[in-house]
Formats: structure tokens, sequence, C-alpha cells
């Protein structure tokens, strides 16, 4: 059987266009948030609309934009600090109406302004969005009653509930068509100006970069657990006397505190409880001078609107934690979006090379079309960079013990040394005695030389695996041979075969992440029970995997010929 894992070249150059916009959010996002700067966010989603419009002067095919967004949102997301839903759907929700403008319009002047306009427009309706999710429908009832009562103070006639949103709603659709005009100017500048591949060069302030998940304890269970209790938490907020919701939301927040790092984060940033008193207190101005309620009435109900927000605010942070889970995402490795885990594996291990082309953004607002082609310009030669390394094949065999993996190996050598095609690596023979195996040994395929490898039986104290006994001579002759494959990438190394030693660091280990590193091709031989271990802990991508089977070699040898060939 043969299950091959290989990455169209539509899901690489999403790959490229999301990390470029990752890279913004991520290298740029923290300094803008940080000082405050008014609308961040859209300076962000504009570069994000310059770097899509831009790149679809080179890259043409339909689809790039809604891929490229949700590779962005999900590498913003995966780092420690993020809340997973809030950016997710603002960044995929961007890159859809941008695809969706052109899709309607053709990616022409029309498709991309409307598109951008509509795609940075969704920063408005995102905020008022969270703002109903966090604190229902009663945040709308306290918004239109204080524009009603500064009306009714101005003597105003004319309706100002409307006003505000209709004038950002402006402003931010200006900042769009803005966004639109540069992405232009630079997918233009990308046709006819020939560009020239620029060296990586990381800044200091990246090289300690880490977006990786901090070790944590997953759990399918817990994560049921947590809806239930948002479900819970909701129905009582509806239905319960306020004695009844807010003793059971405070147990549930105290819960997830104690389960989840990011819980107690979100609870101890001071603008959390700013934003507590003053909806309570505007709440309870607005319930007693506007709608004739008492003052007890209206705070019972701006502390209600504050518990919602606790629930969803920690809610949203905790299920991101677990919806993290490795089982999940292998889940969804199997399903329509296979491609996307390789695709984002390939934008992680770029991120840190990107970001370092970021520039600094005061030089990016003071001449932004020469800038931003400076860095869109290396598409193509990052294209060409990972076409090159996917273009390498591993080839993996399968089987049980005494299955005969190692002798479709020889097989496999002896047909690929008859088409002289070079062969180098280690296989291990099985030695038998009186009908029983007692060892294994280590052949150097490139000389054919061998040494004993793993005996049973064996008193003393040489190390172990199982019932063998290991000998360090053989070990090391595994070891040089496979040392000596590694400074060869026009030749197919075999690697028989990868087990406990390898998964527990010990071994070939350290051959194999060489070998995996390089640009060899290899053949592998694995025990079926170690297989989906061997691919995750070397990362394994555009692999194919075949089960042992009496005439394997022929198909196998004829799939490495091939690919030399």
């Amino acid at each position: 059987m043969n299950n091959r894992i290989e990455l169209s070249e539509k899901w690489i150059k999403a790959s490229i266009i999301g990390t470029i916009w990752a890279a913004s959010e991520i290298a740029l996002g923290s300094f803008l948030h940080n000082l405050k700067i008014p609308f961040s966010s859209n300076i962000l989603t504009a570069i994000g609309i310059i770097v899509l419009i831009s790149t679809s002067f080179k890259w043409t095919e339909k689809g790039l934009f809604w891929r490229a967004g949700l590779i962005c949102a999900l590498m913003k997301t995966m780092s420690p600090s993020a809340v997973i839903f809030g950016p997710m759907i603002a960044i995929f929700s961007q890159a859809m109406l941008l695809e969706i403008f052109t899709r309607l319009l053709g990616k022409n002047i029309f498709g991309f302004a409307f598109g951008a306009m509509f795609a940075m427009m969704w920063n408005l309706f995102h905020k008022i969005m969270n703002y109903i999710i966090y604190y229902g429908f009663d945040i709308v009832n306290i918004y239109s009653g204080l524009l009603k009562y500064a009306q009714k103070q101005l003597n105003f006639h004319f309706d100002l509930v409307w006003s505000p949103i209709i004038f950002l709603a402006v402003i931010y659709a200006s900042m769009g068509l803005a966004a639109a005009i540069i992405g232009i100017k630079v997918g233009k500048k990308l046709l006819i100006q020939p560009s020239e591949n620029i060296p990586y060069q990381c800044r200091k302030n990246n090289a300690d970069l880490n977006v990786s998940r901090q070790s944590f304890n997953y759990s399918i269970r817990w994560l049921l657990l947590d809806i239930a209790f948002i479900i819970t938490a909701f129905t009582l907020l509806t239905y319960s006397s306020w004695i009844v919701w807010s003793s059971s939301i405070s147990a549930i927040a105290i819960i997830w505190v104690l389960r989840y790092k990011r819980a107690l984060r979100q609870l101890s940033r001071p603008r959390f409880w700013i934003y507590f008193i003053i909806i309570t207190m505007v709440t309870a101005f607005v319930f007693n001078k506007i709608q004739s309620h008492n003052l007890v009435n209206g705070l019972t109900v701006g502390i209600q609107m504050n518990f919602r927000a606790i629930i969803v605010i920690l809610g949203f942070s905790v299920l991101g934690t677990e919806l993290y889970n490795p089982r999940i995402r292998d889940f969804f490795s199997k399903t329509a979006f296979k491609q996307l885990p390789l695709a984002l594996e390939l934008s992680f291990e770029s991120l840190p090379l990107i970001i370092a082309t970021v520039p600094e953004l005061k030089t990016l607002l003071r001449n932004p079309v020469p800038v931003i082609y400076r860095v869109i310009s290396q598409i193509e030669f990052r294209l060409a960079e990972l076409k090159d390394k996917l273009s390498r094949k591993i080839f993996i065999i399968t089987g049980g013990i005494g299955q005969g993996k190692t002798t479709q190996i020889q097989k496999i050598v002896d047909s690929l040394t008859k088409q002289n095609i070079p062969v180098r690596g280690i296989f291990a023979p099985r030695i038998m005695e009186n009908g029983e195996t007692i060892g294994y040994n280590i052949v150097d395929i490139g000389t054919n030389e061998q040494e004993p490898f793993l005996r049973n039986n064996i008193d003393g104290d040489l190390p172990k695996i199982g019932k063998y006994s290991i000998f360090p001579k053989g070990l090391e002759k595994g070891i040089n041979a496979l040392a000596k494959s590694a400074t060869d990438n026009s030749i197919l190394v075999i690697i028989d075969e990868i087990g406990k030693l390898e998964l527990n660091n010990q071994g070939w280990s350290a051959n194999v992440t060489e070998l995996v590193n390089s640009q060899a091709v290899l053949l592998l031989a694995v025990r079926d029970s170690f297989a989906e271990q061997v691919i995750q802990k070397w990362n394994l991508k555009n692999y194919s995997s075949f089960t042992v089977s009496d005439n394997l070699y022929e198909e196998v040898s004829e799939m490495i010929a091939n690919h030399f060939n």
C-alpha cells in the first residue's frame, strides 16, 4: 500500500504568502499594540491586503487568498499568548472577502478596491460583534441609550446613533482603498522590475523567536467539559437568579484558572477590570437616568454583562488551548485539509527568516511601495527553495518482525546497483542459529563490510535494547557508514531499521536527523508499530509509505530509479 503525502504548488505558494503576512503581524503587531497607536489593527490589515494583492500579479491561481489567510491566522493564533478565535476569524474573513470580490469582479482595480475596502471594514464589524458577543445585546441598548441621551441634552435634530458607525466605516473603507492602490503599484513593479535574491540576515531581536506551544496535558474530556461549562453558564445567565449564576460562573472561572495559565493571564489584565467597572457604572447610569429603572437593577444588569464577558473571554481561550491537541490536528490531517498541516510546517520553518526581512515601521510608512516590493520580490526565490527541498523523496517500508523488510531492501539494492544508481547506507541481516534468531549484523552497503551488532544471551556490561546486547563496534560501523552517506546528495541512502533506539535518541538517531535535513533520497525500514512515531519525530514530509510484501522491491526500485533518471 502506497500512502503518498505530497504538497501541491498552490499550498506552497499560499504558505509563502501567509508567512509574509504573519511575519508582519508578529514583527509589527506587538510594537503597534504596545504603543497604543490608533488604528493599529487597520495598519496590520492594510499590510496583509498589500501582500495578497501584490503577490497575485505574480501568482494568479484562484484560491491563494483564502489559503494564505488561513495559514496566517493559524500561525498568529498558535503563539501561547494568543486568544485563538478572534484573530483567526478576523484574518481569515479579510482574506475571504478579498477572494470573493476578486472572483466576482476579477483581479482588476475594481475587484481589488472593493475587496480591500470590505476587508478593512471587517475590522469595524468585528469590533462591534465582539462587544455583542462579550456583553450580549444589552450593550447595544446601552450604546443607543447614551447617544439618544446626548442627542437630547445637546438638542441635536438628527439621529446620532448611526453617525459614529458611518463615520468610522468611511475611514476604514478609505484605508482599504489606499492599501489596494499600494498593492497594485507593488504588483505592477513586480512584473516589470527584475528582483535579486537578498540573503536572509536575522535581526537580533528575532533570534529568540519562539512560536511553539508550551508543554500541556491535552485532553478530549476536558475539551468536552469546557464546552459543557460554557453552555451551562449561558443557560444559568438566562434562566436563574443572580446568586446562582454569579456563584456558578465564579466556580467555573476558578476551575479554568487552576487548569489553564491562559485563563489567569486573561483575568490578570488591568484593562479587563477597567472595562468591568466602566460597563457596570455606565449600565447603572443608563438604566437609572434613561430607562427609568432603579440603580440596583442597573448595577445587576451591568455585573451580569461582565460575567457573560468572563465566560466568553475565558471560554474561547481555554477552548483554543484544547483545540491544539495533537490528536485533533492528526484527525484534520486525514481530511480534505490534509495539506494544511504540511503547509503550516513549511511556514513555521520559514517564519524567522521572513521576519528578518520585515522593515521597521517608520521605514515602511515613509516609503511603502519600494520597501514592500523588496520583501515581496523574494517570493519566487523562496518558492524555488521550497520546491527544491520538497523534491527530495523519502520512501518508507513498514512491517512486523520477521516479515521481510531487510530481504526487500537487499533486493532493492541489487536492482538499483544493476542500473548504476549509487546506493549507500546500512542494512541489518538477521543471524540465525538452529532455526532461531540470535541477533543482527550491520552491513555497510558502500563497502559490503559487516560487523556484529545485536546478540541475545550475552552477559556483561554491554548496553541492551530489549533482549539484545548492543556491540559497540557494530554501532560504530553503522554510524560511520551513515555519516559518510550524508555528504553526498546524489545517492540513495538506506537505513535498516529505525526503532526504539532511534526514538530514544540513541543508535543512529543523529544520523537520521542529519540525513532528513539533507537533500539525499532516503529509504527507511521501520517496524509498523513505530512508523507513526518515526514520521512525527523527524517531521517527515513528501514521503511514500509501503507495507512489506513479496514483490514490493520491484515497485519501490522502479519509483526510485524514475526519481534518479
